[in-house]
Order: structure tokens, then sequence, then C-alpha cells
């Protein structure tokens, strides 16, 4: 199949599996899809076992493993939808939880990782460094999933901002952890240095330079949108400014999260008080939810058709269970560690560590960062166990965050 007539069948399968969900299950709308294509997906699989003579597991996984969901995503779909994230996030908001945010997306990250990767390596045997891959993998909120969900939660504004803020910078992060643990692991196939001195330098390169790239890219467009009076343009710039800079990061070799978050931010608060007016405002902001919406639900889809290509026994089912124990509580300490750190200077509510913990979704950047790890025994299993960490936080973490929200709030306000 070619790429046109591959991106028409899925997005011909998410409108179905979303009106499916629309009239039988009516759960949130990403959540719905995901959770349709995925019994639809295991409905085949199971139909393949009764009658194998029609092959149709094999020729989907074929054709699954053709859309190469790695780079669909982290060098085609993210940046759209990390930009469309940071547009609607309040800049002033975020400031006033600049300190939350920064020591969870850094701190958080590093107490993750070693948490997760150290408990698969003592629990299941797998070399350190593999392990600590998992770990740094498995660490970082899914921006995608967890902006999709706080739409339904309905959660104060301050909470709702440090999940929000979080959520998008730390992928950034714990994608450079990632990378430079490759280049530990696998140094003939990564090109990496993989000394302490070039960890520092890829770090900030990756980091600081994809932040300078997006504030240096999103005030050249936010001047020419200041000049501008034309809506249909400005939103054209918009999207030249998410599409073309994420491309820009990844050949300049920064962070193309941290670029689309960072120019999304800028536009998002000063382009939109001092560079529109309100018809473009109203139809950029139309434009980049529909963006949005449609991005969410191709990915959901792509999550729940990507069974396909994971390796299920009884053995990996297990090793799922506990992957889920283990992520959930590497996130526990990855969001107390940090409250507690700025306790002193800063009151918090005592339901945020048990909301931030539950509502810190996984999504497809774990998956599409467990299918880039190069090719070797323990690759299957940390797919799998990944696969099912993300299946768990997304249909039951994600259906359930928001009951948990108002019930801690209703107790908090008996007290």
């Amino acid at each position: 199949m070619t790429a046109l007539q591959i991106a028409s069948l899925m997005i011909v399968l998410a409108g179905l599996f979303g009106s499916i969900n629309y009239f039988f299950l009516k759960l949130p709308a990403s959540i719905g899809i995901l959770v349709v294509a995925l019994i639809a997906s295991l409905s085949v699989m199971v139909l393949d076992v009764f009658m194998p003579e029609l092959g149709l597991s094999a020729t989907i996984k074929g054709g699954v493993e053709s859309l190469e969901f790695s780079d669909t995503l982290l060098e085609g779909m993210l940046g759209l939808l990390l930009f469309a994230g940071a547009l609607h996030v309040n800049l002033s908001e975020l400031r006033e939880q600049a300190w939350t945010v920064a020591l969870m997306a850094t701190i958080g990250i590093a107490i993750s990782t070693a948490i997760a990767g150290l408990g698969l390596y003592f629990v299941m045997g797998v070399p350190l460094l593999i392990a600590l891959i998992f770990g740094a993998l498995i660490s970082p909120t899914d921006p995608v999933a967890v902006l999709g969900v706080l739409r339904e939660a309905n959660l104060r504004k301050s909470l709702e901002t440090q999940i929000a803020g979080e959520s998008l910078f730390n992928d950034g992060v714990g994608y450079v952890v990632f990378l430079f643990l490759i280049g530990l692991a696998f140094p003939s196939e990564a090109h990496i240095d993989a000394s302490v001195g070039a960890a520092l330098f890829l770090f900030v390169k990756e980091a600081f330079g994809g932040a300078l790239l997006g504030f240096v890219l999103g005030w050249v467009v936010f001047q020419m949108m200041k000049r501008i009076d034309d809506y249909p343009l400005e939103v054209l710039l918009s999207l030249g400014l998410a599409f073309g800079g994420y491309q820009l990061a990844v050949l300049l070799g920064v962070s193309g999260p941290i670029m689309a978050v960072v120019a999304g931010l800028l536009i998002g608060d000063v382009g939109m008080k001092h560079g529109m007016s309100a018809i473009t405002r109203e139809y950029l902001n139309a434009f980049w939810k529909l963006i949005d919406e449609i991005l969410n639900a191709l990915l959901f889809l792509l999550i729940g058709v990507e069974v396909f290509a994971i390796a299920f026994n009884q053995d990996m089912i297990m090793a799922g269970i506990f992957g889920i124990f283990l992520s959930l509580t590497a996130r526990l300490a990855a969001v107390a560690v940090p409250i507690f750190m700025l306790s002193r200077w800063k009151k918090y509510r005592r339901d945020v560590i048990p909301i931030m913990t539950w509502g810190g979704l996984k999504g497809g950047i774990s998956v599409a960062l467990a299918l880039s790890v190069p090719d070797n025994e323990y690759k299957p299993l940390i797919l799998s166990i990944t696969y099912i960490v993300v299946l768990f936080s997304i249909i039951v973490q994600g259906l359930t965050i928001a009951p948990l929200a108002k019930r801690l709030d209703r107790e908090q306000e008996l007290l």
C-alpha cells in the first residue's frame, strides 16, 4: 500500500471506530477509539486461531509494521500535537508552577528512571543498562494522553497547569536520557559518545537548543503575525512553525518536542494577546483544536492496532502486570520527592500527590521509544511490558482520574 492509501485507511478506521464509541461505548473520544481498535484487533487474532487459513493476523501485522509507528509519531505527529497542547496553556499560570514543573521534569524523571530500571534489573534479571533504558522510556508522562484526559477531568486550574506543564516538558528530558542510555548500551549503533561530558553536552544541546530554537522561531512568526491581518495566512504560518520548526530541530540535532512546546507557549500567550485580531484568535483556536482532536484519534487508533506487533504469552503478561506496579511506584516517587523538596516554600493541598501520580498517563511516546530500541534479546520483553503499561495507563487511569479527583476534592472540603 502507498503512504496515501495507508493514511486514508487510518482516517476511515478512526472515523468508524469513533462512531462505534459514540453510539455504544460512550467513552471519552480518544480512549473510546483505542478500546474499539483493541477489541477489533484481538477479535481478528481470535478469528485467526479458529480459521488460520485466512492468515489475517499475518497480513495485518505486516501492514502495522510497515506503518513505522516510532517514526510516524516521533518525527511526524508529535510536533503538531505538542504545539497544539502548548498553545492552550496559560504562560502566566505556568510561571506560578515553574519550580514544580521544572523539578518534576528533571529530578522526577531521573528518580523514576532509576526506580523502574533497578526494579526490572533486580526482579527480572534484565541487564542494568537495558533495564535503565526501559526506565527512561516509561518515565515521561505522555502530553497527548494527559491533555486529552484533562479536558474531561475538570481539575482546578493550578493542578491542571502542573500536570499539563510537566507532561509537555518531561518527554523532552526523558528522550535525552533515553538517547544517552542507548549510547551506553549500544555504542556501535547509537554513534553517541557515552562519557559524562558528552551526556552533559547532549542534554544542553537537546534541551536548551530546542528551547532557544522554539523561542527564536516563535518570535519571528509572532512579529510576522503582528504585521498581517489575514487569518488564513496566520493559521498557515502557525502550521508552518509547528511542522517546519520540528523538522528543523531534528535536522539541527536539538529537541523537537521542546522546540514545539516553547513555540506553542509563545504563540498561545504573547501571540494571541498582541499579534492577532479577534477573528484570527477564533480561527486559530478552532483550527488547532481540530488538528489536536484528529491526530489524537489517529494516534490512539495506532496504539490499539499496534498489538499485532507485540509478542504476547503468559510470561509476558505477568511481566506487564509487574511493569504496571513498577511504573506506578516510580511515578509516585517522581511526584512526591519534588513536592516534599518544595513544601518548605510552597503550600500544596494533600490531593496533589495522589492525583498527579494517577494522572501521569503513559502513551504513544513510550511505545514509540520502545520500538526504536535496537534489536536485542530483551527488546520483545521491554516492548510487551511497555505496551501493557500504556494500555493500563490510558484505559484504567484515564477513565478513573476524574472521579478520583472529584472524590479527593470533596473529602478535602469536609476536613
